[in-house]
């Protein structure tokens, strides 16, 4: 069934609560092993009972956030899922007391005992009111930034398409003159977008003061489910991408600039990658889907089946246009399948894209074919990321059905990228932290923090008197801070493990794919860490790791400079 077909129907939540309710008193009744079991499929059978509107809504309110009547469904989970998922957990809570747990353990593995107590610690039945505030908030700032439309040389544009003026490999001017349009549409809307994120820091910070947190960064940590690592193995990750990934991708950035020629290159030169201009895709968008079809029907057996039941089913929507939500992401949509969600504009970056998602959607379609519960067919996003992350390094061998003569240029670009793009996420996540530690600060003193961190983690930045980009106000378009805080720092450690497995894949590509493989189908039955180790690569946390991971990069960088 194409998505587009899927039926809606909004579901009866009162009534799943009821259920939940009941299932609470079965379990406080249950004797034996074979009653818990029973209990935990009548959860599944909840969940997914919810997950599937749920999931649909939000997928059609992003792909028109106009449509007014998704957009009042959305709005209704946005207010009945914090009292839904409470009620939940309370299940959670009843099953974790009982003295037959173990057996839970023993079917699906010691994580699931694990995953239900981080649930039920990172949940209050006191701070409902302030979820649904916040749930509101972050439609408030969506709403807001997909009314982004500006008029550049004549022509209204979204901002991806506006991107492609900004890599305009040919005139430095119109790379200035397109990176002042954008700056001038945030400027004109910085009020709103300061007022609705210091209105989340009070938000958020009150749920973890409420629940017996010092402020949300702790609190944090639980929402992302994260386990095995804390706050100080991320201080210590970061600190060593400052002191040994910085000055790496520093150095790369200057090759990169004397490569195009380029003498105190300023914030609109850096995305230029080569003199003749950058990677350009070798076909219009019906290629580009043609050849993602091909390159997945011939990367293997498993992707083969998987690409069918995306095309068959029409399972994405990847074209931007006035209306859509901006960003690209993939959404597991229970009892349906996975969809993936982007913006292309005609760049390279459409390619980073697609094969970023899709590899979401391979680890999707794959626990969804293996029938992992629903606490594991979705692994904790610094695990998601590996899957996506991945896949973009190990279907190297096909990016030339997309670039042709500019593949060599492609891969270049993209190996770079992934040593900045680590640098950047550090910078996003220690803003965060300090944001909400010191919630006293004003908009103002939140911009110098991030050009502050610019120095530490993105030195080659000159910001050339920009309006908006120049005071500091960059980390506005960053989605993820208002939409998804404290995530951006899984792309990070996914990359960590995505680049062990793209030094792999030059060495022994059947051996990193079949490691790839193993890893999607234990989705999330393991902690990070203990994936990493089953996969034989090193651990981010671990000391000095970072410097081996960041000078065999940088090696290869060197060695293909085109």
């Amino acid at each position: 069934m194409k998505f587009s077909e899927l039926e809606y129907r909004r579901p009866d939540v009162a009534r799943i609560q009821k259920d939940y309710r009941k299932l609470v008193e079965r379990t406080e009744k249950a004797e034996t092993e074979e009653e818990i079991l029973d209990i935990w499929e009548a959860h599944q059978r909840l969940g997914r009972e919810y997950n599937l509107p749920d999931r649909t809504v939000y997928i059609r309110n992003t792909m028109n956030v106009k449509d007014e009547f998704y957009a009042g469904e959305k709005a209704y989970f946005d207010s009945v899922s914090p009292e839904y998922y409470n009620t939940m957990n309370q299940l959670y809570k009843a099953l974790l007391e009982h003295p037959k747990k173990q057996v839970l353990a023993d079917k699906f593995g010691k994580i699931i005992l694990e995953k239900m107590q981080v649930a039920l610690n990172a949940a209050d039945e006191s701070v409902i009111d302030l979820q649904r505030e916040d749930n509101a908030l972050v439609g408030e700032y969506d709403k807001l930034y997909a009314s982004y439309m500006v008029d550049f040389q004549g022509k209204q544009v979204t901002l991806p398409q506006l991107a492609v003026y900004m890599m305009d490999g040919k005139d430095a001017a119109t790379r200035r003159a397109a990176r002042e349009t954008d700056g001038k549409w945030f400027d004109a809307h910085h009020e709103q977008l300061d007022d609705i994120f210091s209105r989340m820091i009070k938000n958020r910070n009150e749920q973890a003061r409420r629940m017996g947190f010092r402020d949300y960064s702790e609190l944090s940590y639980l929402r992302m489910g994260r386990i095995g690592y804390d706050m100080k193995d991320i201080e210590n990750y970061r600190e060593q991408v400052a002191r040994d990934i910085v000055p790496v991708a520093k150095q790369l950035m200057e090759l990169r600039m004397k490569r195009v020629g380029i003498e105190n290159p300023k914030l609109y030169d850096l995305d230029i990658c080569f003199k003749d201009g950058n990677p350009e895709p070798a076909g219009n968008t019906d290629y580009m889907l043609d050849m993602c079809k091909k390159m997945y029907d011939e990367l293997s057996p498993e992707t083969a089946e998987f690409i069918d039941w995306m095309f068959e089913n029409e399972s994405f929507d990847v074209l931007t246009r006035p209306g859509k939500l901006l960003g690209a992401y993939m959404y597991n949509v229970t009892d349906y399948g996975p969809f993936v969600f982007a913006n292309w504009n005609g760049s390279a970056f459409d390619v980073e894209t697609i094969t970023h998602e899709m590899g979401h959607a391979f680890q999707a379609y794959v626990g969804n074919k293996m029938g992992l519960i629903l606490e594991l067919v979705e692994p904790a996003m610094e695990t998601c990321e590996i899957h996506s992350t991945s896949m973009e390094f190990l279907t190297s061998p096909f990016h030339h059905l997309f670039f042709g003569k500019d593949t060599a240029k492609y891969q270049l670009q993209h190996a770079e990228d992934a040593m900045l793009a680590t640098c950047y996420g550090c910078q996003v996540d220690e803003f965060q932290h300090i944001v909400y530690q010191k919630p006293e600060l004003t908009p103002a003193e939140r911009n110098q923090v991030w050009l502050d961190l610019d120095k530490k983690y993105r030195p080659w930045i000159d910001n050339d008197g920009l309006p908006f980009y120049a005071n500091g106000g960059a980390w506005q378009k960053q989605k993820h801070i208002y939409e998804f805080p404290f995530y951006f720092i899984d792309y990070c450690l996914a990359r960590t493990a995505a680049l062990q497995f793209f030094a792999l894949h030059l060495k022994d590509p059947k051996e990193a794919w079949k490691r790839y493989v193993e890893l999607v189908k234990k989705g999330g039955g393991e902690t990070y860490s203990d994936l990493l180790q089953q996969a034989g690569f090193r651990n981010p946390f671990g000391e000095g790791s970072m410097k081996e991971i960041a000078d065999t990069l940088a090696t290869w960088c060197k060695e293909h400079q085109v």
